[in-house]
């Protein structure tokens, strides 16, 4: 929230204290000195109450012997000529001297007032009308920010990770740079391009790399910024926005979050913001059809909610071109870090790629911020250069949240929390497609977490069969299997794991069809390409799109996978129960185990029990969340991609 003196300038202010100070002065002159007719000094003189007269060219000034009652010591009158003095004081009546005023004063007088209250005004109209596009007087301006031609100061080599969308903006700036040429076989440029991907991805980065690679004006403004609550006026920024791009054309416009300006329009509208919202997107679309491409104007817009928009801006000849901007790769992780590095000091034995293997499903801006932590630790500890235990830190405090050191656990819930965080470690462990366990801790970090298994997938990847989802749901449940094998009692810490693993099996039931039970019907609607479902939006479509029979046999599915996985969980660890008595012990010494400690616990602990090396299953890594399905409702597909990564996943054991 910002201050109140956050919308105070400088020049208002000053002029208020110049005013105040020269009523205040006036005020106390007023107060101490007592403005009289020339009779009536003449006869204080005369009765000896002025024991002192200064005579000015225009005023003359007597001081009192003795302070008038209102505490006046001074008195002052205009003064008369002695000649006209002595005339009119025989008529034993008062007389005093007026002076008239010029023609500048009465100018003066006149003009100083009303400018005062004409600044006045304005003032508060520009307080009251601030939402309003600049006051009452800009109500329908454009609220844009304007970058001339290079003045972004972002280019394509600032930007990593997205060479494919790099590769299809090209084009565009080669349009705006030499249209003659593109256009010698009657192509034209495309009116509109949507950049549409996860948040953090560099959309917005993107735009404005483009038109610094172009070198034209680039008018930047938010989809928010034209709606407003009075009905018209988000119509009247639409025009006044492209008309100011026309008349700098070439030039690129960009609306950030489109999703804001260009929902879906519905068929039982409301009297208020929706109208105004309807009429704001009509305009934009009006705009879109009106525009000629030879003169050289493109509108960029961003998204990561594509599914709200509405079908009329996604037609060919609206917004031609659809360009994702997805989470990076491997190779464009280590990029991304390599531009962010530029700006810190690295020390010699730091190895980007080696970070961008263990930041799987991390979007540039979460880089970004891998980066700049990596710093803080460096800068914390005193360090000369960033090192790589410091980018380690870096992601362990992203992931798992800030250490706490002041939650001190007593040894009965060390126990437990160690049993906990090391029944998923041996789950994952002793399956082969689990993620690599990089790191078991019993350190209380962020919100209520009383402890963490952090793992890591080894490399990129987009699918998932059954097996594997199912290795998924053993290893979410492994907590919960040791809490029950060692104290044969549940305990409130495996809270968060049921909730990921109930939200696991709906979406196999609901979803992706792997219930032989109930087939391959889908009961769960099309969700966000860029977002995951939250268990209220799972509710919801499985409540609206099947029976109270079927609604009935989902839920029987989803605990029947439930109770096999834990099940599968229990009957691993009760197999290996020597390696977690081992290595509960060992965590509850150390506090904190990484990745070679826990195997050699573990192999330890299994060579003492005499069983062969064939029956242990080695440590492979295994992936994240499919893909979501393509669209086959027969309309004009929105390019996707598939779900996201998810980062490096941290199982936490909550309060």
């Amino acid at each position: 929230m910002k201050k109140w003196t956050d919308h105070l300038s400088l020049g208002p202010v000053l002029l208020a204290l110049a005013l105040g100070m020269l009523a205040w002065d006036y005020w106390e002159q007023r107060r101490e000195v007592e403005v009289l007719p020339y009779s009536a000094f003449e006869q204080q003189l005369r009765e000896g109450k002025i024991v002192e007269v200064t005579v000015g060219d225009a005023v003359i000034t007597g001081r009192l012997k003795a302070p008038e009652p209102g505490g006046r010591q001074t008195v002052v009158s205009t003064m008369v000529e002695p000649q006209v003095a002595e005339r009119l004081a025989s008529f034993g009546v008062p007389y005093q001297r007026v002076r008239s005023p010029t023609w500048v004063q009465s100018l003066f007088s006149w003009i100083v007032p009303a400018l005062l209250l004409f600044g006045v005004w304005r003032m508060m109209a520009g307080r009251a009308g601030g939402g309003l596009g600049g006051g009452l007087l800009g109500i329908g301006k454009s609220r844009a920010k304007i970058y001339m031609e290079k003045s972004t100061g972002v280019r394509f080599d600032d930007v990593a990770g997205v060479d494919e969308a790099k590769a299809e903006l090209q084009e565009i700036i080669d349009f705006l740079k030499n249209p003659k040429e593109h256009g010698r076989l009657g192509a034209r440029i495309p009116k509109g391009i949507l950049l549409m991907g996860p948040t953090g991805t560099g959309k917005t980065l993107l735009a404005r790399a483009v038109a610094g690679e172009a070198g034209v004006p680039f008018f930047s403004i938010s989809g928010s910024e034209f709606i407003e609550m009075f009905v018209g006026v988000g119509a009247a920024r639409v025009r006044d926005l492209f008309d100011q791009a026309r008349a700098n054309a070439p030039a690129i416009i960009f609306i950030d979050e489109l999703d804001a300006l260009g929902k879906a329009r519905v068929a039982l509208s409301v009297a208020g913001g929706q109208d105004e919202r309807e009429q704001t997107l009509n305009q934009l679309l009006v705009e879109l059809d009106g525009f000629d491409p030879s003169v050289g104007v493109v509108l960029l817009a961003a998204t990561n909610r594509p599914e709200t928009l509405d079908p009329a801006l996604l037609r060919a000849g609206r917004f031609d071109r659809q360009v994702l901007v997805d989470r990076p790769d491997r190779v464009g992780r280590a990029a991304i870090l390599g531009v962010h590095a530029k700006k810190i000091r690295l020390a010699a034995g730091v190895d980007l790629d080696q970070v961008a293997a263990i930041t799987v499903g991390f979007a540039g801006a979460d880089l970004a911020n891998v980066v700049n932590e990596a710093a803080l630790v460096a800068t914390r500890r005193s360090g000369e250069a960033v090192t790589m235990s410091d980018f380690t830190q870096a992601i362990e405090r992203i992931v798992a949240g800030i250490e706490k050191k002041n939650r001190i656990l007593g040894p009965r819930e060390r126990e437990l929390v160690a049993t906990h965080e090391l029944g998923h470690a041996l789950t994952a462990l002793a399956l082969p497609g689990a993620d690599r366990v990089h790191k078991v801790s019993i350190v209380p970090h962020g919100i209520g977490a009383l402890g963490y298994t952090l793992q890591r997938p080894t490399e990129d990847r987009h699918l998932l069969r059954r097996p594997e989802l199912l290795d998924k749901l053993t290893v979410l449940l492994g907590g919960r299997a040791a809490e029950m094998l060692v104290f044969a009692e549940p305990s409130t810490g495996a809270a968060d794991d049921l909730v990921k693993a109930t939200n696991l099996a709906r979406d196999m039931v609901l979803r992706y069809g792997m219930d032989t039970g109930l087939g391959l019907a889908v009961y769960g609607e099309r969700p966000s390409p860029f977002a995951e479902p939250s268990a209220d939006a799972r509710s919801a479509a499985i409540s609206g799109m099947a029976g109270e029979q079927t609604a009935q046999r989902v839920d029987d599915a989803v605990r029947g996978l439930l109770e096999q996985a834990l099940q599968r969980a229990t009957g691993l660890l009760r197999d290996r129960r020597a390696a977690l008595d081992r290595c509960v012990q060992a965590l509850m010494a150390k506090e904190t185990l990484d990745e070679s400690q826990l195997l050699a616990l573990a192999a330890t602990a299994e060579a003492s029990t005499g069983r062969p090396a064939a029956d242990r299953h080695p440590v492979t890594h295994g992936c994240l969340h499919p893909p979501i399905p393509a669209d086959g409702n027969g309309t004009r597909p929105i390019a996707q991609a598939p779900s996201p990564n998810l980062p490096v996943e941290a199982r936490r054991s909550s309060v």
